[in-house]
């Protein structure tokens, strides 16, 4: 902890400050001319669009943590059993890792657009009405880009945490009569859940703050709260900026909501896992 100190320390005092300045502009305390005035109107004139804000960036960020998280695990598996197979996946899942959200996001709409690859590969089978899954009435092709893309940090994460020791483990089960159905349920499922709790944590902590996913392949309404906070922030019309900072806070906020009580129940998870107590 000793060695971690200053390091933390810098990120506490760095994040501290941006996001004090983040909150005092949202009450009026740093604006943009005139003098500081605490005042509300930035949180009025966004709440609207806060409260659809709130429910379109969870509705976005959850079934994306949930993929990456079920996708990620079965990833995992794979590589743990060894061979050939294992390294095309290992390789496969730093492919991924090495591709900015922006490149795959425009990759996904390149897919999966109106005039995309998959809906012309469509058309010839007979299926000429493509559903709308960028931009449409549901942030699909968001959900799914995100998910992809955090897939592969879920498996590398869990295949970090559980290969010390798997083969043992697996062993030893299977020489106590376990079918490998039993192993992986019993067996690799206990181990690997504080891998994957903390490793979907992070996809959904990074979910909720997304821009460039949201932007490109999202809805146009409602917005989720970064793209929100982004388009406030650039608004020609400078008394936008307290309504930016507002939808800012209020990502930080439920992002916070989510990460302590997540952080609390990990270390019961951990050791659950291992056998002690928790």
């Amino acid at each position: 902890m000793s060695g971690a100190a200053p390091g933390i320390v810098a990120i506490t005092v760095v994040a501290g400050t941006g996001m004090a300045a983040v909150v005092a502009t949202s009450v009026g305390l740093m604006p943009l001319y005139g003098e500081p005035a605490p005042s509300l109107d930035g949180w009025r004139s966004a709440a609207p669009d806060l409260v659809a804000g709130i429910g379109e960036s969870l509705l976005i960020a959850v079934p994306a943590t949930v993929l990456a998280a079920l996708v990620g695990f079965l990833l995992a598996t794979l590589m743990l059993g060894g061979g050939r197979a294992a390294s095309v996946v290992r390789l496969a899942c730093l492919a991924v890792l090495a591709v900015p959200h922006l490149v795959g996001a425009t990759s996904v709409s390149l897919l999966l657009g109106d005039g995309g690859a998959a809906a012309r590969l469509a058309a010839p089978a007979g299926v000429d009405d493509w559903p709308a899954l960028v931009g449409g009435p549901w942030p699909v092709a968001t959900v799914l880009e995100l998910a992809w893309k955090e897939s592969a940090f879920v498996a590398l994460v869990v295949l970090a945490a559980v290969a010390p020791g798997h083969r043992m483990r697996m062993q030893v089960a299977a020489g106590l009569g376990a079918r490998p159905v039993q192993r992986v349920l019993r067996v690799l499922l206990p181990t690997a859940a504080p891998a994957v709790g903390a490793a979907s944590l992070v996809t959904l902590v990074y979910a909720i703050g997304s821009y460039e996913v949201a932007w490109l392949l999202g809805r146009a309404v409602p917005e989720p709260l970064p793209v929100l906070a982004f388009r406030l922030f650039g608004s020609i019309e400078l008394t936008d900026r307290p309504a930016a900072a507002a939808a800012a806070v209020t990502g930080s906020v439920l992002a916070l909501c989510i990460a302590v009580p997540a952080l609390a129940t990990l270390p019961r998870l951990r050791a659950l896992s291992t056998g002690g107590a928790p």
